[in-house]
């Protein structure tokens, strides 16, 4: 099996601006979790974290996106950044199958931010690297 991008669904509400994707990654959860929850992980397809502490509350810092604080937090499945401004990255990953997981991505943001074709290059970046990895 194959990773693919199913689906990127892009919302405006007023100045709020919502992006979804549902990702299929060829692995499981807790092989997939590490790209989306460390700091090595994050660097490795999306932005450098200067900070992430991997807790509620705890803070990040994303390199490209800006500060804030972790908003959910459930180990192997749920990792949300909300970051000062009104921005917030959220990854869910769910089961898909014996061997491999789903990711239910959302990004909000105010104004300007990054664009659906950027998200799609991430993700081929990161389908890449969970199917490296073993």
């Amino acid at each position: 099996m194959s990773g693919s991008i199913e689906q990127g669904i892009s919302q405006t509400h007023g100045n709020t601006h919502i992006l979804h994707f549902l990702v299929r990654l060829p692995r499981p959860m807790d092989t997939v979790w590490p790209a989306l929850a460390t700091p090595e992980g994050l660097a490795g397809w999306f932005t450098v974290a200067d900070v992430l502490e991997p807790r509620l509350g705890g803070a990040v810092t994303l390199r490209d996106l800006g500060s804030g604080h972790i908003t959910a937090w459930d180990v192997d499945r749920v990792a949300e950044y909300t970051l000062e401004g009104g921005g917030r990255v959220r990854f869910h990953l769910e089961r898909d199958g014996e061997t491999a997981s789903a990711l239910r991505f959302t990004h909000e943001y105010r104004g300007d931010g990054e664009s659906e074709p950027a998200w799609r290059t991430r993700f081929e970046r990161l389908i890449e690297i969970v199917e490296g990895a073993a």
